[in-house]
């Protein structure tokens, strides 16, 4: 897709976000407390990301990693790590393997398996089962 019709698929929120690696407001993403059953899917292609049985409590994260939903593995495949070294920091960016839309990013934690991807609500839409 062109940015002209992503324009008009995605809201400026989350063209911003997916687009041009933005962050939406911490607390303020739809699928935050988020618990049905089914799949995380990207919102600009459709890829399956986040089985929902991987989803965690983010209000059992670091404080300062709470306000986004977050995921300790993904699909198999679906997603690629960046470097990103944008306002002074190193971390480590989540983008769709598919279509390559900005997801988020991952941090180690105490987790089972030591890391969370902490991801963009409007990055996301969800498939139900």
């Amino acid at each position: 897709m062109n940015t002209d019709e992503l324009k008009k698929k995605l809201t400026p929120e989350e063209f911003h976000v997916t687009q041009e690696k933005g962050t939406e407001a911490p607390f303020s993403g739809k699928f935050l407390n988020h618990n049905e059953k089914g799949s995380y899917v990207c919102k600009v292609c459709g890829q399956i990301l986040f089985p929902s049985d991987t989803k965690l409590d983010s209000s059992k994260l670091d404080w300062g990693l709470q306000g986004w939903p977050a995921f300790d593995q993904a699909a198999p495949g679906s997603i690629e790590y960046r470097e990103d070294t944008s306002y002074g920091l190193v971390r480590t960016e989540v983008v769709c393997s598919n279509c390559k839309a900005h997801l988020g990013h991952i941090f180690e934690d105490d987790t089972d398996t030591g890391k969370h991807i902490c991801a963009n609500s409007c990055s996301l839409d969800f498939k139900g089962e």
